[in-house]
């Protein structure tokens, strides 16, 4: 119930995205819950079979084409974004680093806190803060961890358009934010959507180094090298293994090469912070982590979710896309009797294109 001091609608929201703001977002705005309009394009993709392993997708599929029967009584989204860019992040550096073969490349949001336990703890914040300032209200929070259609919420919202290579784009910092959202019972008054600025420009689907952008503003994730090397947890195609380069976890590519992402700001929150551990260090010397090393280096990291095997797995695909040196080959070989088979796999897969390599 609302206390007497509640104030109207409108001015409760402009409370509301400053409150935001203090509380390290970077913005927020509001959105109804009505998705019939993306239904159809969810329902046509995983028709395609474009999920590929990802069968969350399809099971929670109408939870995630409806909010209101996701969470009972919700009538607004408030959408929030979050920005994760840092200072040393920008598009000539970063496509050096991947000519940079003995080194690993970790797409940038991973570099630092896991982003799920940052925003979550803010949102619930946030929530609290309302509720202090009216009373009890029904609500509950989410940040990539439901079926929850969070990039068409974000568009409705306002907080950008859909880019071409499907991740949300804003006019005025890019695309490198986190998003995160407040289902509430409360009449909110809504913000107005943005128009599509991605015109003519096809640089996002002209640079992907495994063709998964397959038609604008459609991603076969079975394609993708952040699916292949995070979701997927068998075997990589071997004919998308020499494609990884040296991605050993996600990969930016359609976001370094997206015009806006020169307008793109600094995170202002210490959680984003990059890890030296994590960032530049060479392929023969992430090979060589043990698990013990793995967990400890990866702790409060989005990464330790794919577990040690698969972080072998992806390496080895990279240490057989690099150049052939007696150290590249000496860490294979240390591998090659690995109690995994599916890391032995990749292992036999890279010292045959080493050998290729030195027979050449």
């Amino acid at each position: 119930m609302l206390n007497a001091h509640t104030p109207s609608p409108e001015d409760l929201v402009l409370d509301i995205k400053a409150w935001a703001l203090e509380l390290g977002f970077d913005e927020a705005r509001i959105a109804d819950c009505d998705l019939s309009i993306a239904a159809p394009r969810l329902d046509e993709w995983l028709a395609a079979g474009f999920s590929g392993e990802m069968s969350y997708l399809s099971d929670r599929a109408e939870l995630r084409k409806s909010p209101t029967d996701l969470v009972e009584g919700v009538k607004r989204i408030i959408s929030l974004r979050m920005n994760y860019f840092v200072d040393r992040v920008d598009e000539m550096e970063n496509f050096q680093f991947l000519e940079e073969k003995e080194k690993g490349f970790v797409a940038r949001y991973a570099l630092a806190r896991d982003y799920h336990k940052t925003l979550r703890k803010r949102l619930e914040l946030l929530a609290r803060r309302i509720k202090k300032e009216i009373g009890p209200f029904g609500y509950r929070v989410f940040t990539d961890s439901a079926p929850v259609m969070e990039v068409e919420l974000a568009t409705k919202a306002g907080l950008g358009w859909r880019g071409k290579h499907t991740l949300l784009i804003n006019k005025n910092v890019g695309s490198w934010f986190f998003l995160g959202e407040i289902f509430t019972d409360l009449e909110l008054p809504l913000d107005r959507a943005n128009s599509e600025h991605c015109g003519s420009c096809t640089k996002c689907i002209d640079i992907c180094p495994t063709g998964a952008i397959v038609a604008p503003f459609k991603v076969d994730a079975r394609r993708c090298i952040s699916y292949l090397t995070i979701e997927h947890k068998t075997s990589i195609p071997r004919e998308l293994r020499s494609a990884l380069g040296n991605r050993i976890y996600g990969c930016d590519d359609c976001q370094l090469v997206c015009p806006w992402n020169k307008y793109a700001e600094s995170s202002r929150d210490p959680d984003f912070r990059i890890r030296k551990e994590l960032d530049g260090s060479s392929l023969v010397e992430f090979f060589s982590w043990s698990k013990e090393k793995f967990l400890k280096f990866t702790e409060g990291s989005a990464i330790r979710r794919i577990g040690h095997e698969r972080w072998l797995r992806n390496i080895a695909c990279a240490l057989g896309n690099a150049e052939a040196t007696p150290e590249v080959i000496s860490a294979l070989e240390a591998r090659r009797l690995d109690d995994s088979a599916l890391v032995r796999e990749h292992v036999e897969w890279a010292l045959e294109e080493q050998n290729n390599k030195l027979s050449v």
